[in-house]
C-alpha cells in the first residue's frame, strides 16, 4: 500500500519513544525458506534496494513486507474429498469420523503447502519526529506493524483528536463498537460536518455508511437527498466521502483513518523528495481534520450552513440534510 504513489490510505500514530537512532535492519524481512514450517514472515525493507532507512534529521522511511504461506481453500476442499474417499475405500466405513476428517484436512493443507508460494504484502510507512504515518487502515495489518515497531524500540499509539483533547469515551444506544480503536466521538464529528463550510459530503460521487436502530445502511452516488431523510432519524454516521480544499477522501469516523486520498503526482525527483512532498500533503489533510474537530468540539464551527428541507430539494439537488448539533457528551 503506497505512500509514494497513487491514492493513499493512511493511519496516524503518536510516537512515544526517541527516534534518533533506530536499528530497523535488526528486524529486516527474511523470506520463508522452501520446506520451512514457518507460515508467516514480517520485517522491514527499505524503499529502494540498498537505500538508507533514515531520510532526514528526524525522519525514517520504511516498508514492511508480510509474506504468508496459505493453501488455497478450494484446493484444500478438493484434496480433502479425495482423501476422505480413499479413507472410506480402505476402511469400508460408510463415513469418516469428525476427528479423522480434521486430521485429513490438516494433511491436505500440508500437502498443498509443500508446493505453495507465499503471498506478499508491502505496506509503506514513515516516522516523522513524534508522528508516524502508515499506509493502511487494516486493523489486522496495523497490529502486526505496531508489534514490529516495538521490537526496534518504537512505541506508538493510534492518534485521534479525541485522545489529544482528553475526551472521555462515549456510549451509543444505536451502535456497539467492535474494538478499542473506535470511538463514538468520530461519528458525532461526521454529523457535525453537515453544517461545515470547509469539509462537505461529496455531492455527486458520494459514499456514506451509517447505522440506524434497525440496520446498517450504505449510500453511494448522489447521496445528499437520501441522506437528508436519515438525518431526521436517530443515527450514527460511520464513514463518508468528503470534499475539501486540500483534497477528496474517505474518512472512517470511528477510527479517524483516511482512505482514497488523491495526492497529485509529484514532480520527477529523487524518491526522498517525492516522499517529502506527499507526506506534507497528507499531513495537511490531517491538520485540517484536527482543526475542524477541535472547532466543533468547542462549539465554534465555521459559519453554519442551514440546509434545505426535503420539499426544497429538486431532483438533482445537492445540499446537505439537516443534522443534529455536535455534542461530544450526547
Amino acid at each position: 500500500m503506497p505512500l509514494l504513489s497513487g491514492s493513499v490510505s493512511c493511519t496516524r500514530f503518536d510516537v512515544h519513544s526517541p527516534t534518533a537512532d533506530l536499528d530497523l535492519e535488526s528486524q529486516a524481512f527474511r523470506a520463508i525458506a522452501p520446506g520451512s514450517e514457518v507460515r508467516e514472515s514480517i520485517g522491514f525493507v527499505p524503499f529502494e534496494p540498498g537505500a538508507e532507512y533514515r531520510v532526514g534529521a528526524a525522519r525514517w522511511a520504511f516498508r514492511v513486507r508480510i509474506d504468508r504461506l496459505r493453501a488455497d481453500p478450494t484446493a484444500v476442499r478438493e484434496r480433502l474429498r479425495e482423501l476422505v474417499a480413499a479413507e472410506q475405500e480402505a476402511t469400508g466405513a460408510p463415513f469418516v469420523a469428525p476427528k479423522r476428517r480434521t486430521e485429513l484436512r490438516h494433511l491436505a493443507e500440508e500437502e498443498l503447502l509443500a508446493d505453495a508460494r507465499p503471498q506478499s504484502q508491502i505496506v509503506e510507512g514513515v516516522i516523522d519526529r513524534r508522528l508516524s504515518y502508515v499506509a493502511t487502515t487494516s486493523n489486522n495489518v496495523l497490529g502486526k506493524i505496531v508489534l514490529l515497531l516495538r521490537k526496534v524500540g518504537v512505541l506508538v499509539d493510534f492518534k485521534t483528536p479525541w485522545n489529544d483533547l482528553g475526551q472521555e469515551d462515549l456510549e451509543s444506544e444505536i451502535l456497539a463498537l467492535s474494538d478499542a480503536t473506535q470511538s463514538i466521538h468520530g461519528s458525532r464529528f461526521l454529523q457535525a460536518l453537515g453544517e461545515d463550510d470547509e469539509i462537505v459530503f461529496e455531492p455527486s460521487d458520494g459514499y456514506v455508511k451509517l447505522q440506524t436502530r434497525e440496520a446498517r445502511v450504505v449510500l453511494s452516488g448522489g447521496v445528499l437527498h437520501e441522506l437528508h431523510g436519515y438525518f431526521d432519524q436517530e443515527i450514527e454516521l460511520l464513514a463518508a466521502k468528503l470534499q475539501s480544499a486540500v483534497g477528496t477522501f474517505r474518512l472512517d469516523g470511528l477510527t479517524f483513518r483516511i482512505s482514497s486520498l488523491g495526492v497529485e503526482r509529484a514532480r520527477p525527483a529523487h524518491w526522498t523528495e517525492r516522499l517529502d512532498e506527499r507526506i506534507e500533503r497528507i499531513a495537511t489533510v490531517w491538520e485540517l481534520l484536527d482543526r475542524k474537530y477541535a472547532e466543533h468540539a468547542r462549539g465554534r464551527s465555521s459559519r453554519a450552513r442551514r440546509p434545505a428541507r426535503r420539499e426544497e430539494l429538486g431532483a438533482g439537488g445537492a445540499t446537505h440534510g439537516q443534522v443534529v448539533p455536535f455534542d461530544p457528551a450526547r
